[in-house]
């Protein structure tokens, strides 16, 4: 079975990956667990959220940022073959879970069309037992808009539709950081 190439961040990715033999903390960017902390700066921090224009694949919930207005939302980049990303999942199932209504998900898929079906994304957002709304860009436009570091990347968007945090990678840790910059983004009359 002949297979046409991954695009050039597909492939980046699954070789960065492949370094997490060598550093299991690291993640799927290879860096060392120190430099999984919030990305400062981010290139987007500040900056109004580029809408997502995807194909929907499972889940709940808003699949653009106009639908999720209001809100504040977590963009994450993740892959099938990203480890960390399957660690992510569950942790922000829980985000969801512990603040309802006023927060969502939008996990944008970057595999390959070559590489994965639709159902084994579903496959995939089953075993973390997620709920919330999955999309792929196969065509790789959303990435190209948000130029995420490693993966997984999750971008915070406040309620207003501005990037307020950035964080590349996930470890462990992390729910309980990003659970505390969505409580300060929704104010404390908001707080669970």
């Amino acid at each position: 079975m002949s297979r046409s190439p991954s695009p050039p961040f597909a492939r980046i990715a699954a070789v960065l990956c492949a370094s997490l033999a060598l550093s299991p903390a690291a993640g799927c960017g290879g860096a060392p667990p120190a430099a999984l902390a919030p990305v400062v700066g981010g290139g987007l921090i500040g900056a109004a959220a580029p809408e997502l224009a995807a194909e929907v694949v499972s889940g709940e919930g808003p699949a653009t940022l106009g639908e999720a207005r209001g809100k504040v939302v977590i963009v994450d980049f993740w892959a099938t073959y990203c480890h960390p990303c399957r660690k992510s999942f569950p942790g922000y199932q829980k985000i969801v879970d512990r603040f309802g209504a006023d927060v969502a998900v939008i996990a944008v898929a970057l595999d390959a069309p070559e590489d994965v079906s639709k159902e084994q994304l579903v496959a995939f957002a089953n075993e973390a037992e997620v709920r919330f709304r999955i999309l792929w860009d196969k065509d790789q436009s959303a990435v190209k808009k948000y130029n995420p570091p490693r993966m997984p990347t999750a971008y915070i968007v406040d309620r207003s539709g501005v990037v307020r945090h950035v964080h590349a990678g996930y470890e462990d840790g992390e729910e309980a950081r990003i659970s505390r910059e969505i409580e300060a983004l929704l104010g404390p009359a908001s707080s669970p």
